[in-house]
């Protein structure tokens, strides 16, 4: 019985000591994917050429991840005796499309999301500037360059007096307008972020992140059904957009409990996020999750896995 339990102790020992070495090589190797990240150039680049760069960030790290992790778990029950010798044979899969890949990646992804500040600047900026985003005026950038130092640290009242002098200089200046916006919502200003969002779209009809955050401050209003109504006038602009869905899927979901029309627009914003290779899938992924939980609580369960059928997504519960 001795002996038995201590064959025990072992195999647990040896399986805690496997799990640490595989979160210390997630972590080792998710950071140089976190500095990759942080050195991507931002400056006048489409959403979509910035996430690109952020898969190959990811994915240079995950067959050195896949290798590594299975190296530490190794199940030596499996194990061929040959020449006297016990052999485990490992198999890595670098096909990208694999499940066995995906598994890996989306490992590292998910751990950035949760831990990598970088990650969250990058896919947070703004997208290709149109003519009139930036300022030609050196004293308008200057200004708006200090705010978002100001931003950065969490002074968003000093951030608004730097922004505005920006916009004074030069009022056609949308994405200090955008800022300023961003900077009122954090404040719980909501009017004035409006007002803000508003006049970029004046500027520029088009602007992304004024639509989508405009639809994002009426949410914190509980102004849920206007908060749709933005989230629709983004698609009409930007029908490809999973920002769109993503929005507008969540709104229905958790605020108006439509889950079925919720869900529908949660998966097609996860198909678009997994097209994209956009970290935000995760986002996606947890959203149809919760989902799901309120769907089964109503004996749905039967009508929340044709919306994923009907959208081409397997259900793993």
């Amino acid at each position: 019985m001795k002996e038995k339990f201590a064959f025990l102790f072992l195999i647990i020992s040896f399986q805690i000591y496997a799990q640490e070495k595989d979160d210390s090589l997630l972590k080792e190797l998710a950071g140089n994917a976190c500095e990759c990240i942080d050195s991507i150039d931002l400056y006048d680049r489409a959403k979509k050429e910035v996430v690109v760069e952020i898969h190959t960030c990811i994915d240079e790290q995950t067959g050195a991840y896949q290798m590594g992790s299975k190296l530490f778990n190794i199940d030596y029950s499996n194990a061929v005796e040959k020449d006297g010798k016990k052999e485990v044979n490992i198999q890595v899969n670098l096909n990208k499309d694999s499940q066995d890949y995906k598994e890996y990646y989306y490992k590292i992804e998910r751990y950035l999301m949760n831990n990598c500040e970088a990650l969250g600047e990058v896919i947070a900026s703004n997208d290709k500037q149109s003519e009139k985003s930036v300022s030609e005026h050196p004293e308008a950038i200057r200004y708006y360059s200090l705010g978002i130092q100001e931003a950065r640290g969490q002074n968003c009242e000093k951030a608004i007096t730097y922004y505005k002098e920006a916009v004074r200089i030069d009022p056609d200046f949308a994405f200090a307008w955008d800022n300023i916006g961003i900077c009122y919502r954090r404040l719980e200003k909501y009017e004035q972020a409006i007002e803000a969002y508003q006049k970029s779209l004046s500027i520029d009809p088009y602007g992304k992140m004024p639509l989508q955050n405009i639809a994002i401050v009426y949410q914190y209003t509980q102004e849920y059904e206007k908060a749709i109504e933005a989230y629709e006038r983004y698609g009409a602009i930007h029908k490809d957009n999973p920002e769109y869905y993503y929005g507008a899927g969540r709104v229905y979901a958790v605020f108006l409990n439509e889950h079925e029309k919720g869900l529908d627009y949660m998966c097609k914003a996860y198909n678009l996020y997994v097209e994209e290779k956009s970290p935000y899938r995760t986002d996606a992924e947890q959203v149809i999750l919760v989902i799901y939980q309120e769907m089964k609580k109503l004996d749905k369960e039967t009508e929340f896995l044709e919306i994923l059928e009907a959208n081409n997504i397997t259900w793993m519960d």
